[in-house]
């Protein structure tokens, strides 16, 4: 899957059907569904590695009310995730812009669902769950060296 296709699907989003997750992100399982698995999951390795970009101290120090705030500061490594989701649903130009610019972040939002495309894509197309272990983890830390981790 090509970059362009990758964010075609994820702009395909339904965002007249807020507040409705599952029917908001409808029309991308769909169309993900109806190409091959190898295509699905490579949908969810760039989804992991657009993720894994985002995932840096300086994203995490403006996500609104539970930014990150240092090491001995409560900080939920989930919202921080589900933060970097609204970037990505919000398609190439915002991820670009906020990439570059982490006060561009958005605050106190999440997108959760996001991370469930390819799977119910997967799921609808051969019945079976989605095996696939991308490159890199969006998991919060993931990216050591957007943490200023020097032995990244």
């Amino acid at each position: 899957m090509d970059a362009g296709t990758f964010w075609g699907i994820v702009e395909s989003f339904d965002w007249d059907q807020s507040g409705d997750d599952d029917a908001v992100i409808e029309p991308a399982v769909t169309a993900l569904a109806a190409m091959p698995a190898t295509e699905i999951r490579s949908f969810q390795s760039i989804l992991a590695t657009r993720l894994y970009e985002l995932d840096t101290k300086a994203h995490a120090e403006n996500i609104g009310e539970d930014a990150y705030r240092g090491e001995d500061e409560a900080f939920s490594v989930d919202q921080f995730l589900y933060a970097r989701c609204v970037v990505v649903a919000n398609g190439r130009d915002y991820f670009g812009q906020v990439l570059a610019d982490p006060v561009a972040m958005p605050k106190d939002m999440e997108f959760e669902s996001l991370l469930y495309v390819a799977d119910q894509a997967h799921e609808r197309s051969t019945g079976e769950a989605l095996d696939s272990d991308p490159a890199v983890s969006c998991e919060t830390f993931s990216n050591r060296t957007g943490w200023g981790d020097a032995d990244a």
